[in-house]
């Protein structure tokens, strides 16, 4: 087996990004020879420690990152700030601080003053998900198959950029650097803009007089059921993706706007052909998703 490669890895936040890679820590033993596991509350420690995926829990996330070569940022991304000033004085020299927030340019702007000299920052964000959260909804192979950005800023520790992609290419991820605005208005529209509609569609819905709205829950077809899904997410992780991406978001959300009233226009004018084009281009980007194993 190859040598572990961190010491200590300190993961700040164990839902389901966290625990996942505590679980992976613990399969492979190739990533850290210990892990070391901080949350909000003592219940969600004690479930860590009965689940069996860290070595070690520790409610004081200054007391979480002493002596740890990796520090891992996995709290929703609007505590990042307030997590980043209370660790800061404690984290080792040489140790590297990294993140899977969805959004990167909030990141940099709320950690990247506050790391020490002598700290390497690597942001970062494996695209992989489900619409559950907690210690609990982790599993080992979440990330295989999946693409983990690297977003880190100019003149960032090469060494230190590489620990961070070999780290998510044990985890199985195939790694990307990306410059930072560029992975947020990418994120936007793959990820962001579909998660506001998924909420806005089941908020129209939930919204609907009574018998309407039962039936709509009644007769969910697969459309609607897919949203919900979407929609099931974690409140507080997407309510801090929003406002942390809101310039991209708004502009995408804008684009999007146009394209709907276009083809508003084309229903209400009875344009088949526009219609059809639309759903065409749905379909090849269905099958490009597909092909590129990412569906």
């Amino acid at each position: 087996m190859p040598e572990p490669l961190f010491k200590r890895l300190a993961l700040l936040g164990i839902g389901l990004i966290g625990s996942s890679v505590a679980r992976i820590a613990r399969e492979r033993g190739d990533l850290a020879a210990e892990v070391v596991a901080n949350a909000r509350t003592q219940a969600t420690l004690d479930r860590v420690m009965e689940l069996g995926i860290a070595d070690r829990v520790e409610l004081d996330p200054a007391k979480a990152v002493e002596g740890a070569d990796c520090v891992m940022l996995c709290a929703p991304v609007g505590a990042y700030a307030a997590l980043a000033e209370t660790i800061a004085p404690h984290l080792a020299p040489g140790c590297i601080l990294t993140d899977v927030g969805s959004t990167k340019q909030s990141v940099i702007r709320d950690v990247g003053p506050l790391v020490p000299d002598a700290v390497h920052f690597v942001p970062a964000h494996p695209l992989a998900g489900t619409e559950y959260s907690g210690p609990d909804a982790g599993f080992t192979t979440l990330f295989q198959g999946r693409w983990c950005l690297l977003t880190p800023p100019p003149g960032t520790d090469a060494d230190s950029v590489e620990k961070i992609a070999e780290l998510w290419r044990r985890c199985g991820s195939m790694t990307e650097t990306m410059e930072p605005g560029h992975h947020d208005r990418v994120l936007a529209i793959v990820s962001h803009l579909p998660h506001l509609l998924a909420f806005t569609i089941c908020g129209t819905a939930d919204d609907l007089e009574g018998e309407s709205r039962q039936q709509v829950l009644q007769f969910a077809a697969s459309g609607f059921r897919d949203f919900t899904r979407i929609a099931a997410s974690d409140p507080v992780m997407w309510r801090d993706v929003f406002l942390n991406n809101r310039e991209a978001l708004l502009e995408m959300l804008a684009r999007f706007m146009e394209d709907a009233q276009a083809m508003a226009r084309a229903v209400r004018w009875g344009d088949p052909d526009y219609i059809e084009d639309r759903i065409r281009r749905g379909r090849v980007i269905r099958r490009s998703l597909i092909e590129l194993k990412q569906a």
